[in-house]
């Protein structure tokens, strides 16, 4: 019943919210009472942080299976990208700037381990590229991991990027082909741009 509760959470804060979504909402959904989430879930806040943390690893679990797959670098990314798309339903209520203004401690903790992950992705996609003639050789891996992760948390800022100026799909799009365009070789520039038409 437990993972039940949370799968349904997660599906309705994704699409509407993590400050949206009321615990009648998800009783409603799951045709229960209020009173039997509360027998798992003490708070809101307690299914906030254990929802944040499904929807984290299984985002995680769809990233290791990808970098397990053997594609080139650059298709890794975009392979990474359309999964994460697909498991966010392409975040069109921004579901971790929602999290950093309502939940701070929960997305700090959640921030801190998509950062873990993806540097280890980052660093050992961009070694990869730069062994395999994609990416320039004179990129400081350190220091562009930690750029692209900076990046794909800018991009979510609903401040500087409205919802009603930029979708969700062109931000990331944008972000990768400026990202990629940055660090890759005429070989790399090639695979891009067959991967983009």
């Amino acid at each position: 019943m437990k993972n039940t509760i949370i799968h349904k959470s997660a599906e309705l804060f994704l699409k509407y919210g993590f400050k949206s979504v009321t615990m009648d909402d998800i009783a409603t959904e799951l045709g229960m009472s209020k009173k039997t989430i509360y027998t798992y879930f003490e708070t809101k806040t307690k299914l906030v942080s254990e929802t944040a943390l499904h929807i984290f690893y299984e985002i995680e679990k769809g990233i290791n299976e990808i970098c397990m797959e053997g594609f080139s670098p650059i298709q890794e990314i975009y392979e990474i990208k359309t999964n994460v798309m697909r498991q966010l339903y392409n975040e069109q209520t921004y579901p971790m700037y929602q999290l950093q203004k309502y939940y701070p401690k929960i997305f700090e903790l959640i921030k801190a381990k998509q950062f873990e992950m993806l540097q280890n992705c980052v660093v050992t996609n961009i070694k990869n590229g730069i062994d395999q003639g994609f990416y320039r050789k004179d990129l400081d891996i350190n220091f562009i991991s930690r750029l692209y992760f900076n990046g794909i948390l800018g991009i979510k800022n609903v401040e500087l990027f409205p919802q009603e100026q930029f979708t969700s799909t062109y931000l990331i799009d944008s972000y990768l082909d400026y990202h990629l365009r940055a660090i890759t070789t005429e070989k790399g520039l090639k695979t891009l741009i067959d991967i983009q038409q």
